[in-house]
């Protein structure tokens, strides 16, 4: 099974420490963000990972090179200057996906969530982690009903940023676009599945969150 990890961003709530450097290169710990991904992906035995690249994309390129220092293929999918966003740069990278689901993860967040190259999409097209509502997001993405996490309940959830999707959701093509629209077409049609994952979870998205999450990986 391949991987992508979306790291394109500007990072700008975490400003100035993104003027110098993109946010996947961010240290959370003894790792630098998107290394954590590379390693877990690596040890599960995916066979690639396609990282797509906007904002100061030559340091990741850079840093990381061909991913044999991580023991995984890397290629990269190079939007310009200009980021696609979460659905555009999936759309974008398309030809390098295949036609098998592929793991999907956002480079802006820390996370213990099981990485499983045997994961099938069984009666969906896309499959969410979801995460217990953090304060910064109280009000959540979906309820359980609307993403079949629990067909009974309106209770909300936060969307963790990993997903296994169906490549085939996407057309090849160059646009700015949100993967949440991706998301509410699946809810529409009912090809989307979920399930909660109440482990160690950080969103990277300011500075006090980083704080905590680089004081959660230190002590751990």
């Amino acid at each position: 099974m391949k991987a992508m990890i979306l790291a394109a961003g500007r990072g700008n709530r975490l400003r100035p420490l993104t003027d110098r450097k993109p946010k996947p290169l961010i240290r959370v710990g003894k790792r630098t963000l998107i290394e954590h991904h590379l390693f877990n992906l690596a040890a599960a035995g995916f066979e690639s990972v396609i990282i797509n690249t906007a904002y100061k994309g030559e340091q990741i390129r850079k840093y990381l090179g061909d991913g044999s220092a991580h023991n995984i293929p890397i290629i990269y999918s190079d939007e310009g200057e200009r980021a696609l966003e979460t659905g555009g740069g999936i759309s974008y990278a398309r030809p390098l996906l295949g036609d098998e689901p592929v793991l999907v993860i956002s480079a802006d967040i820390y996370c213990r969530i099981p990485f499983d190259t045997r994961f099938a999409l069984a009666d969906s097209h896309l499959h969410l982690f979801m995460v217990n509502n953090p304060e910064h997001n109280a009000s959540g993405d979906f309820s359980g009903s609307q993403i079949k996490l629990n067909e009974h309940t309106s209770q909300r959830f936060t969307y963790s940023g990993v997903a296994y999707i169906d490549p085939k959701l996407f057309a090849h093509e160059k646009r700015v676009y949100p993967l949440i629209e991706t998301i509410h077409h699946c809810i529409s049609n009912g090809n989307i599945s979920a399930e909660l994952f109440t482990g160690a979870w950080f969103d990277v998205g300011t500075g006090s969150r980083l704080h905590t999450a680089n004081k959660f990986a230190l002590c751990n």
